[in-house]
């Protein structure tokens, strides 16, 4: 079976793993992102070399935030700023002798969708990823599509407040992601942020605190607003949503109860789409940097 030695670039882990040509992992591993560049490459020539002792494999697929181009340049701002501006494929290609296809980590999430996935046989869809911020994809008549300036799915740069008098704006990352939650309870309780955890936050509303409780009721209200948006501007045949807080048991069905709400007081004709939950969770953009290096490769 033909194999992919597939990265996905994060800010917190940088995840591992062997992929073959049916979306099936063989191996998997993750460590702390590097603090450096080098850092960086020093690993990779060492876990290529280490997995070429015992398998073949046909080359890199890597899953990276930030703006792609089509040469495997990053552009824009993402999670791990030393990568800005860098040429990440040819630099990748020179230090390890592979060859390398590199694609943006929410349209790797969308690609393993559309590949065996939620959006499988679908021509119109959309992804939303819900993290520290709001990363999205487009699928449009069965492919990714980028956009002409390569932000096609940004979704989390939507500006979801503005007060035309004092000029504040606020866009649905800052306001509906996983670490608004954390923000606003942190505020709250005048402790740092980064002393906070969504789980913590998920677990003490359980356990009957108020401010939690109000944080979380507010997340899954701002983040079916921008769902209603997103329906309304395309009007795809499914919305997939991944993202660790899309895990817990409870989120569609609280997710869904907010969006019927918004629909209910909008008083207007709603599409019918669905809105689901992603099918690979944190594999995702593993599986889907292997399917753009097939695509990209063949």
């Amino acid at each position: 079976m033909t194999q992919y030695l597939a990265f996905d670039f994060g800010g917190t882990f940088i995840k591992y793993a062997l992929v073959d040509e049916e979306a099936n992992i063989s191996f998997e591993n993750k460590i702390p992102t590097p603090k450096s560049l080098q850092d960086l490459m020093n690993f990779i020539q060492q876990t290529v070399h280490q997995i070429k002792l015992k398998e073949v494999i046909q080359g890199l697929a890597i899953s990276c935030p930030g703006t792609i181009t089509a040469t495997g340049d990053v552009q824009g701002t993402s999670a791990i700023p030393y990568l800005h501006d860098l040429a990440l494929k040819e630099t990748l290609q020179e230090a390890t002798g592979e060859q390398v296809a590199i694609e943006n980590d929410a349209n790797c999430a969308a690609l393993a969708e559309l590949w065996k996935g939620g959006a499988a046989g679908l021509q119109d869809v959309l992804v939303i990823v819900i993290g520290t911020g709001i990363g999205g994809a487009v699928i449009s008549n069965g492919a990714l599509y980028r956009g002409a300036h390569l932000y096609g799915g940004e979704f989390g740069y939507s500006i979801l407040y503005a007060d035309p008098e004092t000029k504040d704006i606020n866009h649905w990352s800052h306001m509906g992601s996983t670490s608004a939650i954390i923000r606003k309870v942190a505020k709250q309780k005048g402790v740092p942020a980064n002393q906070l955890s969504g789980e913590q936050i998920f677990a003490m509303a359980e356990d009957g605190d108020a401010i939690c409780q109000q944080a979380i009721d507010e997340f899954y209200f701002i983040l079916a607003t921008g769902i209603y948006n997103l329906q309304h501007i395309y009007d795809p045949e499914i919305i997939l949503i991944g993202g660790g807080i899309s895990t817990r048991p409870d989120f569609m069905s609280t997710l869904s109860t907010n969006i019927h709400e918004i629909q209910q007081m909008m008083k207007i004709g709603n599409p019918h789409g669905k809105v689901a939950t992603c099918t690979f969770l944190q594999r995702a953009n593993l599986i889907g940097a292997t399917y753009h290096f097939i695509q990209t490769n063949h």
